[in-house]
Order: structure tokens, then sequence, then C-alpha cells
């Protein structure tokens, strides 16, 4: 399992690079326990692997769905290299190591270990790692749309970095760019010029109070919003013609993303009637549905019962877990790695963490396909 991980970590599998070097890696460890996986490969670099281990067929399948794709290291100083995979003081430091890495490498040991002891499964095990979650989910679509889409499930596990907490509801995130436009002009004359920056402000003055109009969730509370970027001027002697923002969005049940991006265009007419020079527009970067299952479902208990807990919780990141929602099963959130440790320097995850998370999916499985 440490071998696997820290294999997964070295192949740098961040935007830039592609995922093919980790669906390698996993591909390789199927088939040293000899099992068949497939990988599906785009673009040169981009990759999705998935496995199917067969069974009678007397009962649904349960679909662990993780992705291999990681964050940038980013600018600040590591301790250890951050695709170094180094193990010291009871842990394996690395990009990944946590979201997710980890999490893949319990539960393809788990998946190895069942076929290994030769445990007679009434329901197959199905293991997908996909590509994009990081940036556009484009691996987990492609997947759900292509001809290895899994029918007859009993439940979808992704195994997020959750710290063995079990998730079963999280926000949506909505992705906007919003420009404004103007008139370029001499920087000693700005009155012969439109500044789109100035239009910006006014902009954002207007979005402060903007309140999203969704009824308060009982987990996830209210949606929030921050702006996050912006890009505006080239040189201090021009008035700026564009200026650009990221508007970071986070959903919850009841949110239509449609409504709030019409209710941005709608603070553009405003500002329009007040000022006809004014022009923007907004386009949609990325979204992610929130996502929700009933706590009370026979899924989820049993789930819980095979763990020996008895409460499940919400988080405020996101996953591709709505996507696998499309599949019509339920999806429930649980895995090793402190959530806290995700996107940053230094990030590592316990070893002990590892095998406890083993432990774990080896449960789920017995639970549910024997």
């Amino acid at each position: 399992m440490k071998r696997l991980l820290k294999k997964l970590i070295q192949a740098r599998t961040t935007s830039e690079d592609g995922e093919l070097a980790a669906a390698e890696v996993i591909s390789a460890e199927f088939a040293r326990c000899g099992i068949e996986s497939k990988i599906d490969s785009w673009d040169s670099n981009r990759a999705n692997i998935n496995a199917r281990v067969k069974s009678s067929g007397q009962k649904a399948a349960i679909l662990f769905a993780c992705h291999h794709d990681v964050v940038g290291p980013g600018e600040a100083p590591w301790q250890y290299p951050p695709f170094g995979a180094v193990e010291a003081d009871g842990k394996i430091y690395g990009r990944g190591s946590t979201d997710m890495k980890g999490g893949i490498a319990a539960a393809v040991t788990a998946i190895c270990k069942i076929v290994g002891s030769g445990t007679k499964l009434q329901g197959d095990i199905i293991f997908v790692a996909a590509a994009g979650e990081e940036t556009d989910s484009a691996g987990a679509q492609r997947f759900i749309n292509s001809s290895d889409r899994p029918e007859k499930l009993a439940g979808v596990v992704i195994p997020e970095p959750t710290d063995f907490t079990i998730v079963t509801a999280h926000r949506g995130m909505l992705w906007l760019e919003v420009i404004t436009s103007g008139k370029s002009a001499h920087g000693s004359a700005p009155e012969l010029g439109i500044n789109a920056i100035t239009s910006m402000r006014h902009f954002l003055n207007e979005l402060e109070k903007y309140d999203i109009s969704a009824k308060s969730h009982e987990l996830l509370g209210r949606c929030s919003m921050s702006v996050n970027t912006i890009v505006g001027g080239k040189t201090l002697n021009v008035v700026p013609d564009k200026c650009t923002v990221g508007i970071d969005i986070r959903t919850i049940p009841g949110a239509d993303h449609q409504n709030i991006v019409a209710d941005i265009k709608s603070i553009f007419e405003r500002l329009r009637s007040e000022n006809s020079q004014f022009d923007a527009d907004v386009s949609i970067v990325r979204q992610v549905q929130s996502m929700e299952t009933d706590r009370n479902c026979t899924f989820i208990r049993d789930f819980c019962s095979s763990l020996g807990v008895t409460e499940t919780q919400a988080v405020g990141f996101t996953t591709d877990g709505p996507h696998f929602a499309s599949l019509g099963a339920p999806v429930v959130i649980f895995g090793p790695g402190k959530p806290s440790l995700c996107h940053k320097p230094d990030e590592y995850i316990e070893i002990a963490d590892l095998e406890r998370a083993v432990k774990d999916y080896q449960s789920i499985i017995l639970k549910f396909l024997t």
C-alpha cells in the first residue's frame, strides 16, 4: 500500500502533466493482483482507469469513484519535494497524498485483498479513477457517458479525505467570470475614455448588496460568494478598456445556478440604466451542483452500520459526487486524510490512517457484497 501511494505521488498528475502516468500505476497494481482494468486516454496525457471484479450478480454493485489529478504544488517552499513521496515520522508526504491518492491506494489495496482472500462475492466491485476533478470534472463526465457506465448500483463510495467522517451532503460550486468593457484613452485625458476598472468598481459595489435567493439548508447553511481574482489595465498611462473578475459561489440545495446568473445580468441592466456607458458580460467558468443523499436511506444506514457510526455530516467543499449521483444510486463520501491539509504545502497522510482505511473499505465491501 505504501509502495503504491508513493508511486502515485511520483506520477505527478497536475493539469499540465495529465493523469496517464497514475492510471498506468493503478493498472499495474490491479494486474499484479490478477484484476483486469481498462485505461481510457485522450489528449495524449489525460486518462481515466476503471476495473470491475465480477461476482455471482445476486446483489447490486458498489462503485468506488476516485480522482487521480492533483493541484499544483504552489510557490511556497516545501519541507520535502512535493512529488518526492518521502516517508517520515509515520507519514507519507507529497502533493496528492491526502487529496486523494491516499484514498485511491487504500481502496485499491482493499479490493486486491478481498480478491486475494478468495471471498465469494454476490455483487460486483467497480473502481474508477477519473481525470480532472480539480479543474473540470471531464473524467467523471466521460465515464458516466461511456459504455462503461455501470447499472444496478447499491451505492457509490467516494474516497475523498474526510478524516473518516461519513459525508452525505456538500455544497455546489458556481465559478463566474465577469468582464467590464470600456474605451481606452491616454492617461492624461481620462475623460476621453471609459474606464473598465471604474465600471467594475460600480458592479462590485452592487454585488456586495446581492443576497442569493435560497432558503438556508439545515446542514450546509447559506450560499457563500467570494470575488477571488481581478485583472485590469496594462500600463499606468492608459485608461483600461477591460477588467475581469472571478467569482467563486458555493451553492446549497435549492439554489438555482441559472437564476444566479440571471440576477447578475439584472445588476448589469440596473447599472446600464444609470449610466449608458456601462458595459459588462458574465460567463460560467465551471459549475457543479450541490449534493445531498438521504441520510435515512437503506444504503446509508447499512454503510454506517458497517463502520459502527451513527451520524453523517455535511461539508463545504465540492466533489465529483453530483456527477456520480446521476447514476441513480446513493453517494457517500468517506476516506482517510485530514481535509485541512488539502492544497497546502507539506501535504501528508498518516500511514496509520491508510491502514485503517483499507480495513474500513474491506468491511464495506463485505457488508454489501457478501
